[in-house]
């Protein structure tokens, strides 16, 4: 093989990807239909909990630019209602933007919301994420049970 280039089974992190860094996801099924969730979530009381409190709200618009009371800025990229976001969000002190990918999912009589990012810098930042995630779906989990 020649020296120049790296192994194809060279091992890569948890969470670390070929092509944008490292990634993270959490998924909780509730006991809501698909449209009690997607309301929720895009709630100003939701979108406080996973983003963080947006001056002037949420955008919906495409490319539309946000910005939270903490500092953190982005860009909406993607905006199905009832099913899906995906926007930038790039806190205070971080190098570039992150990916984050919402989802409401039906789940029988029940809905699973799931959050995905990626683009994060390390494996540091990752198991932060995981943590900010998870303990967002748990306060969750307290208002509406599993």
């Amino acid at each position: 093989m020649p020296l120049n280039k790296p192994s194809q089974t060279q091992a890569r992190g948890v969470g670390q990807t070929q092509a944008v860094g490292f990634n993270v996801g959490a998924r909780r099924t509730f006991g809501l239909v698909p449209e009690q969730a997607w309301d929720w979530v895009t709630s100003p009381a939701g979108v406080a909990l996973w983003l963080g409190e947006v001056i002037g709200g949420l955008p919906q618009e495409l490319h539309a630019p946000y910005r939270t009371r903490d500092g953190a800025e982005g860009e909406l990229r993607v905006f199905e209602p009832g099913s899906h976001l995906r926007l930038t969000w790039q806190p205070s002190g971080w190098e570039r933007p992150s990916l984050i990918q919402v989802r409401v999912l039906p789940a029988g009589d029940r809905t699973t919301v799931a959050f995905h990012q990626e683009h994060l810098a390390g494996p540091d930042i990752r198991a932060e994420m995981k943590q900010r995630w998870l303990g967002v779906l748990a306060e969750m989990q307290a208002l509406f049970g599993a």
